[in-house]
């Protein structure tokens, strides 16, 4: 064989070694987020995969014990009313600051032959408290809003605009 042809053996060898590398890496960390109601549909394949749930922590459901935190995450569901799930965290994380009774949470982990779900990780939406209140929009949205005018410390004097009724200073 020549040399060109031994290198492009070598070649397809290395670009075919990284692309499964790429493809079994992208393939093993994958999680799917679902719904308590299409966690239960999934039947036994929720058993061997990993699983993103998301849900409302169920108040007064939160309970510590050594080691682990059980809670129950519920969701509205129009067919068949409210589901429940009992999850148990045994991560090596703190939970979250927001994660608490009412908090909007996502358990990553999965289901249990008891039917449980076993988390690894959980995650709590942020707060709304920046958010405008319903109904209302952003301060800069408001009728009659005046636009916020950014002043810069490195703009000159000569730059700025003048204000009303006076001129503005010439640069000789």
């Amino acid at each position: 064989m020549n040399k060109y042809g031994k290198f492009a053996i070598l070649m397809a060898i290395i670009v075919g070694s990284l692309s499964f590398l790429a493809y079994s890496g992208i393939q093993g960390s994958t999680t799917y987020y679902k719904t308590i109601t299409e966690l239960h549909q999934m039947g036994d394949s929720a058993r061997s995969r990993h699983v993103r749930v998301g849900g409302d922590v169920q108040g007064n459901s939160i309970v510590h014990e050594a080691g682990m935190v059980k809670f129950n995450l519920v969701q509205a569901d129009p067919k068949s009313g409210k589901q429940i799930l009992r999850v148990a965290y045994e991560g090596r994380d703190p939970l979250p600051d927001t994660f608490r009774d009412g908090a909007q949470a996502l358990a990553d982990g999965r289901l249990g032959p008891d039917g449980v779900f076993h988390a690894s990780e959980i995650q709590a939406k942020c707060a709304s408290k920046y958010a405008p209140k319903p109904g209302m929009a952003p301060d800069q949205l408001q009728p009659g809003a005046k636009p916020a005018v950014m002043t810069s410390p490195m703009r000159s004097q000569a730059d700025r605009p003048a204000a009303s009724g006076q001129e503005k200073p010439s640069s000789l």
